[in-house]
């Protein structure tokens, strides 16, 4: 991976800086904001491991010297263990003594804060036993004369504290993995056709939009686009985690980074660089993974007064073994408080909430689910209400126009009606004014052009046709021009609502002119993706614009019969918050504009990827592929996230509360047991590899 200008904090979000380094207030290493594929590696990971490499070779021979006491007689053991753990502690503990002083002149105390005092602390009292040890009172001094050094301690601590860094910044990777593997499912380079015919391969900066491109079989398609001529296979699921390749002919969108099967296909660039699906989702994963979760308040409540506790703690420590410990009790009360100070580092407290934010953005990547941030993991598990909107979330979203009757005492005929509506649909940006449009243009009727086009919110739209005032909608509309709906009208929009169509009113000069009837089809997996919801325990409702026949037509046949019809846009968030003043924690699942005031008003928004661009920035949550059964992954992945979470502060909660007595000293009068620093060092990396292990677990997790 290489990296981009700014660089951030996995802990501290709010911390940006222009060049690499530690973070001034945790004093992790930063990381790239930005990521890109490639070969370069993490210079912070390559630093560290060579650190601990060289530690370790130095550490070995230093144990066993301290461990066997050799040369101890005659004080050259002393002074070969300095020699060894010199290089060890001042240039491979270097990183965490600059972050430690950092933290110190910063006032942001930290976990390199107690690693830099505990191993500074040991290797100072050992340096001065060697150099001066006759300043040591007597009582120090053991029986060969010389008093007890603790290079060893030091070095060694220094060494497992690099081997959790080394450790944690590979796991970081790993967990980073997801945006770099998005990254790099797009192909480097596209073959554009030019005007004159020819053709030739150009990187992927040099394509605009507009180009002709030719993907062949087997390549990745290098843009969002639409094919222009080819019928082929598409393997999407690199995208939408649908295995299914999905037929694309002539007219059909292709998503950038989708795999061609064996035909070929030329298509025409609709969105490239940073406008791409890819692109969007990739940022959308990189901001969820750097944003923090609720109840990473508690962690950062409880790691702001920790390091300072632990000060006083290592500080009370060794002044109680200095008054009431055997002799040595200096010797003691050193070796206790550092003890205290390294099993303290409150790293794995630090990474408990981040590390499983990380890995349950990238797997809900890979499942074709985009969180806009750690909040909306935490809430989607709590949620027991859903509302759904109709058009395009339980249905395809692309209604075709089915039935066209014009009314018999205006004269106008089905051709007359046809126009009339699909001129004044072509200045509508509803997904039904397509149908509209597009049934015209099918039937060989082109569209005019109108005058004083006026969109009226949730009813239809009115203008000026050939010098007729035409209105086109709902019977609102008809309502707001004061045009009667005949008998004959209603008994036949009734039959039309109860087969599942969408009736639209058209009249003319203040007369109903005609009836269209609408379908938009059913999304074949909605139904069984409303049942596995409902086995969720979630109360589902539809709230739909359309009328309640038409509403509960498509009710029968995805299993939903609790709904509210006849819907104004500005009404859907009302609707929301009444169910939210009730009680109930709701998501609002929809893919229109006219979605986004309910999107933005519900605990949990969700919007379909296929919809417009105002509903999935509404959204918290967007599924890429539009498949309802994607709510029923995001689901499962934000429970599986927060108990992998809560199992990860239970550890690091545990961890701390028990292994600060027993490095105090806590078990030496009953049992007479006392915490090596070094093994209090291997248990503080232990404790952060724990905590990011299991973590890492949530990349498998079945949804």
């Amino acid at each position: 991976m290489v990296a981009g200008g700014v660089y951030i904090c996995p802990m501290d979000a709010e911390v940006r800086e222009d060049a690499p380094g530690a973070c001034p207030l945790c004093g992790m290493a930063l990381e790239p904001e930005v990521v890109q594929p490639g070969d370069g590696d993490d210079p912070e990971l390559a630093d560290m491991t060579r650190r601990l490499y060289i530690s370790a070779a130095l550490s070995l021979p230093l144990v066993v010297i301290a461990m066997s006491g050799l040369f101890a007689g005659d004080g050259l053991g002393a002074w070969l263990q300095l020699t060894l753990a010199t290089p060890v502690v001042l240039w491979g503990g270097w990183p965490f003594f600059a972050r430690g002083w950092r933290s110190v002149t910063s006032r942001n105390l930290n976990m390199f804060t107690l690693i830099a005092l505990g191993t500074g602390i040991a290797y100072a009292y050992s340096l001065a036993a060697t150099l001066v040890p006759e300043m040591f009172p007597r009582p120090l001094h053991g029986d060969t004369g010389a008093v007890a050094v603790y290079f060893e301690a030091a070095a060694v601590i220094i060494t497992l504290a690099l081997l959790g860094q080394v450790l944690e910044l590979r796991a970081r990777s790993s967990a980073g993995a997801a945006i770099a593997a998005l990254l790099g499912l797009a192909p480097s380079a596209a073959r554009r056709i030019d005007p004159d015919g020819s053709e030739r391969d150009l990187p992927l900066g040099e394509i605009r939009v507009g180009d002709r491109l030719r993907l062949r079989p087997g390549e990745k398609a290098p843009v969002d686009g639409v094919v222009v001529s080819g019928e082929s296979a598409v393997d999407e699921s690199m995208i939408t985690g649908e295995p299914a390749p999905v037929s694309k002919s002539a007219g059909d969108p292709i998503i950038g980074a989708t795999l061609n099967g064996t035909g070929g296909l030329i298509i025409e660039a609709r969105r490239v660089g940073g406008e791409t699906l890819l692109a969007q989702i990739t940022q959308r994963v990189a901001e969820a993974q750097r944003s923090r979760a609720p109840v990473q308040q508690l962690a950062d409540s409880v790691a702001g007064r920790f390091v300072p506790a632990v000060l006083v703690v290592a500080l009370a420590a060794f002044v109680a073994w200095a008054l009431w410990g055997p002799e040595p009790v200096i010797a003691y009360a050193t070796v206790n408080a550092v003890a205290v100070l390294i099993i303290a580092c409150p790293c794995a407290l630090g990474l408990a909430t981040p590390m499983s934010i990380r890995v349950a953005a990238g797997r809900g990547a890979r499942a074709g689910v985009l969180f806009r941030n750690a909040e909306m993991i935490e809430t989607l598990r709590k949620v027991d209400t859903l509302v759904l909107d109709k058009t395009g979330t339980l249905t395809e979203g692309a209604p075709k126009l089915v039935s066209v009757t014009a009314a018999a005492d205006t004269g106008a005929d089905t051709a007359q009606l046809l126009y009339w509506a699909a001129t004044l649909e072509r200045g509508s940006e509803h997904p039904l004014a397509a149908a509209v449009v597009d049934g015209a243009l099918a039937r060989g009727i082109q569209p005019g052009s109108a005058e004083a086009f006026q969109a009226v919110a949730g009813k239809g739209v009115t203008g000026v046709v050939d010098g007729a005032s035409v209105g086109l909608g709902n019977g609102a509309l008809l309502a707001q021009l004061g045009v009667e709906i005949s008998a004959a009208a209603q008994r036949q929009s009734e039959q039309l609502r109860t087969g599942g169509q969408t009736v639209i009113y058209v009249c003319a000069d203040g007369a109903l002119a005609g009836v269209l009837g609408v379908a938009d089809p059913v999304k074949p997996s909605a139904a069984a993706a409303i049942a596995a919801l409902r086995n969720e325990g979630l109360r589902i409702l539809m709230l739909t614009g359309d009328n309640e026949t038409t509403a509960r037509a498509v009710g029968r046949i995805v299993g939903i019969d609790e709904m509210v019809a006849g819907v104004l846009p500005g009404q859907k968030a009302d609707h929301i918050k009444r169910l939210q003043a009730d009680g109930h924690v709701v998501a609002m699942a929809g893919d229109g504009i006219n979605d986004a005031p309910a999107l933005a008003q519900a605990h949990a928004g969700i919007a379909m990827g296929t919809g417009a661009d105002v509903a999935l920035q509404s959204a918290g949550i967007t599924l890429v592929k539009g498949d309802l059964h994607g709510i029923v992954r995001a689901r499962r992945l934000s429970r599986a996230a927060m108990k992998n979470i809560r199992q990860n502060l239970l550890f690091a909660f545990a961890y701390n509360s028990l292994g600060v007595p027993i490095a105090a000293g806590a078990l030496y009068p009953a049992f007479g047991l006392l915490l090596n620093p070094m093994l209090a060092a291997a248990a503080m990396s232990a404790s952060s590899v724990s905590v990011i292990a299991n973590a890492l677990r949530l990349k498998r997790v079945a949804l």
